[in-house]
């Protein structure tokens, strides 16, 4: 597939999410006259948008009603996500590190692509999570076709496992060590970048760079 094709494809799957209306849940162009929205299923694909790459990253949300109902957050708007975040300046330092990659070098996506109600910790049903796992993250992944799909966080992979007919894995170290593969791409979990899902991976011994090295060399035996 071509990379206009594959952007056409997208932007078809924004259209649906602009149109859904899921019960509960609201927009992301419904905050400040519709500056947030964009062509993507995820705003945060405004930066990380290389439908060309081998490296696919998955984070839960975007965003929630409390966050996006402050004033207007400019970096939000220009480039999908917000730079002074510890989530995503350390997703940088991790993709860095590991895979010589900036965020613009990927591409990136939201799981669940609507606005949950209350603060950013607002926990998603279970059942919306898979759904929207169904609906718009796995054609996302048909799209780009990248080589490493990475999970940010035990929820976000179990999410996609059983949208994919898994059974979901637990603890998280469980889930660190069963990437499964879905056609080209192999779908791995990791530690959530936020400072809590680092400090939990992170507890005993310094696990994180322990397992993206060992996704690293998962992805090598592929290229």
């Amino acid at each position: 597939m071509t990379r206009t094709e594959k952007l056409r494809k997208l932007k078809a799957l924004a259209r649906k999410r602009q149109s859904c209306h899921w019960r509960g849940y609201k927009g992301i162009g419904d905050y400040h006259s519709g500056a947030y929205e964009c062509d993507f299923v995820s705003p945060y694909t405004k930066t990380a948008g290389n439908v060309g790459s081998h490296i696919m990253v998955i984070l839960q949300d975007w965003s929630s009603d409390a966050a996006l109902s402050q004033p207007l957050n400019r970096d939000c708007v220009t480039y999908g996500y917000a730079t002074n975040l510890y989530t995503n300046r350390n997703l940088e330092r991790l993709l860095q590190g590991h895979f010589s990659a900036s965020l613009r070098d990927i591409y990136a996506t939201n799981l669940f692509p609507f606005v949950k109600r209350g603060q950013m910790g607002t926990t998603i049903p279970r059942s919306d999570l898979v759904r929207a796992a169904q609906d718009f993250a796995l054609p996302q992944i048909n799209i780009v076709r990248p080589k490493l799909a990475i999970c940010l966080g035990l929820v976000t992979f179990n999410a996609l496992c059983e949208a994919c007919g898994h059974e979901p894995v637990y603890p998280i170290a469980a889930a660190i060590r069963v990437p499964f593969s879905l056609g080209p791409t192999r779908v791995w979990c990791q530690a959530h970048t936020g400072a809590r899902g680092q400090n939990n991976r992170n507890r005993r011994r310094k696990r994180v760079p322990e397992d993206w090295k060992r996704m690293k060399k998962d992805l090598s035996r592929q290229t």
